[in-house]
């Protein structure tokens, strides 16, 4: 088999795991449980809720239509493909399971929320890891991040998903099942950006000192991360500055701040948290576009 269809063929397969992770927190923790859900999923339980007849799955794809249509023009073709797979599988897997087993609800409504949240992360993590969503409020999350760029993508997510458990608090008239929602969701966003980003977030430092180029040795030698000058000119005085960038594991803040503390006493140090970085030492290229 060809690279080009391997790469297919684990694409598709690991979208359809995260779907069925994702319907399996549906359907074993949220629903059961009666712990809200957001986005479109949501708003397919709450129409559920007064059609009963009509499957949340069914109305999940309904839904999603305009949606959809609305991303094929924002966001390409290659997203709205791999998108409509998964929300498709997704759709199915919350219709299928309950008719393979009926989950029973747990004693313990905090601790089926938390499991829900862990789960669906998981779920999102690995579908979105793809270039997928599954449509509804990822796809609202997707548009979003084309605008504020500088925001993780679940806390976009986080964003959107909130109007609708409201929306479901005010249904169902239950205050306790949107704030298990809200638990949920948070958790969901959390478990979904370390699956995206990584859960050793690295964080990048700037560096400005009089002895820029001994700080940069060591930190290059001993602690075996790259520099880079950037030049600088200083407001007051207005010298030249050499202002060292370096881009280090969150692990390394210690030994960075105690080299720089040692180097240079008053050397003045910005660290700044970044949610990606890739190249040699840190994340790889390949994979879903974020």
């Amino acid at each position: 088999m060809k690279k080009p269809q391997v790469q297919f063929v684990k694409t598709y397969g690991m979208i359809l795991v995260g779907a069925a992770v994702y319907a399996l927190a549906f359907d074993a923790f949220f629903v059961p449980n009666n712990v809200a859900f957001g986005g479109v999923t949501g708003l397919a339980q709450i129409v559920n809720f007064f059609l009963p007849k009509v499957p949340v799955g069914t109305l999940v794809i309904l839904f999603n239509i305009p949606l959809f249509l609305l991303g094929w023009r924002l966001l390409g073709g290659h997203l709205l493909v791999t998108s409509l797979f998964a929300m498709t599988c997704s759709s199915l897997f919350i219709d299928l399971f309950p008719l393979v087993y009926a989950f029973p609800p747990m004693e313990d409504k905090l601790l089926s929320c938390l499991c829900g949240g862990v789960v669906l992360g998981v779920g999102l993590g690995i579908i979105f890891l793809q270039g997928a969503t599954t449509g509804g409020t990822e796809i609202v999350a997707r548009l979003l991040k084309l605008k504020l760029t500088w925001l993780p993508l679940g806390k976009l997510l986080l964003l959107s998903d909130l109007t609708v458990v409201a929306l479901v608090a005010l249904v169902f008239r239950n205050v306790n099942t949107a704030l298990y929602g809200v638990v949920a969701l948070y958790l969901s966003t959390v478990v979904m950006d370390w699956a995206l980003y990584g859960m050793d977030n690295a964080k990048v430092a700037y560096i400005i000192s009089d002895k820029p180029d001994e700080i940069a040795r060591v930190i290059m030698d001993d602690l075996e991360r790259s520099v880079t000058y950037l030049q600088g000119e200083g407001g007051y005085l207005g010298q030249p500055k050499k202002v060292i960038l370096c881009a280090f594991k969150q692990r390394q803040i210690v030994a960075i701040k105690e080299t720089v503390r040692q180097m240079d006493p008053n050397a003045f140090m910005i660290v700044t948290t970044s949610h990606e970085v890739l190249g040699e030492g840190f994340g790889s290229y390949h994979g879903g576009g974020l």
